[in-house]
């Protein structure tokens, strides 16, 4: 009795809610939970080398093993061609030159229970390179573990692997519950997927909300979506107005020439997906 009494008190913000009371409890719980669910999110954090915040672009920057820092490509490629090194340009170690060398390192990161490294370890799983085999199941499991340590990035994957039922079975729940942990997190293509979700069910004001926050942290397909949302008369004219200057501002902070030379640089071999209606796996490894 004493622990169904402290779930009713939990879920009922405090208070155990009788029978009478029900559904006031659960309006209050949703209230709650769109309070926490479209709060503004953390940043992504920034380069430590230039200091400049990072994409949500998981292209346009890179984790390094050896230090386990996040550096953008900017840096990473200024460094290179600038002092003609192969080195990283935050420690000096030099860079692996195997699959084996880079395991090694990325293991003892791994050891320590660095999430971003365990979060890498999985995509390295989910694609069957660095010399692993391929497997699902152990992408899965990785990304459990780098999402229970605060790696958005790890819940929007496994929010994909839900909606795609891709080394889980199929669960819509469980894809939105890793999408939102994701979305409030910081990831801005989680909080995209969870519009297109909103947009799709007809909530367009739900789906505006996250557009609007996501195009607020430089999501290029967001903003295109409260632009539609507006021509279609979902989104009010200042929606749109205030979209245009946060994403404006979002990638002003974010640019800069080092970057944008990294970006020419790689296109070639790394191109970006274009895909906006549809949901995919890949949106979130790099």
């Amino acid at each position: 009795m004493q622990e169904e009494t402290r779930r009713r008190a939990e879920e009922g913000g405090g208070e155990v809610c009788r029978p009478a009371e029900k559904g006031e409890c659960k309006k209050r719980t949703a209230e709650l939970h769109d309070e926490a669910l479209f709060k503004q999110p953390p940043s992504r954090g920034e380069c430590p080398i230039c200091c400049l915040p990072l994409t949500g672009d998981p292209t346009r920057h890179q984790y390094q093993p050896c230090c386990g820092k996040i550096l953008c490509l900017g840096c990473i490629h200024a460094d290179a061609t600038e002092n003609n090194r192969n080195i990283c340009p935050f420690c000096r170690t030099p860079v692996h030159t195997s699959d084996g060398e880079w395991m090694e390192r990325n293991m003892k990161r791994v050891e320590v229970g660095d999430a971003i490294a365990i979060y890498d370890l999985g995509v390295h799983y989910y694609r069957g390179n660095k010399g692993l085999r391929q497997n699902y199941q152990k992408a899965v499991e990785l990304w459990l573990r780098a999402g229970e340590l605060g790696c958005a990035t790890a819940n929007h994957n496994l929010g994909n692997c839900y909606h795609n039922g891709v080394g889980v079975e199929r669960d819509m729940k469980k894809a939105i519950y890793y999408y939102e942990l994701a979305a409030t997190g910081g990831d801005p293509a989680a909080r995209f997927n969870l519009g297109l979700l909103e947009e799709n069910e007809g909530n367009v004001n739900r789906a505006v909300k996250h557009f609007m926050i996501a195009a607020g942290a430089g999501c290029d397909d967001s903003l295109r979506h409260v632009q539609l949302g507006y021509m279609n008369g979902h989104a009010t004219k200042d929606d749109f107005e205030k979209a245009l200057h946060t994403h404006k501002d979002a990638k002003d902070e974010m640019e800069s020439e080092q970057r944008e030379a990294a970006a020419r640089e790689i296109a070639h071999f790394r191109p970006r997906m274009k895909d906006t209606r549809q949901l995919c796996l890949l949106t979130s490894i790099p």
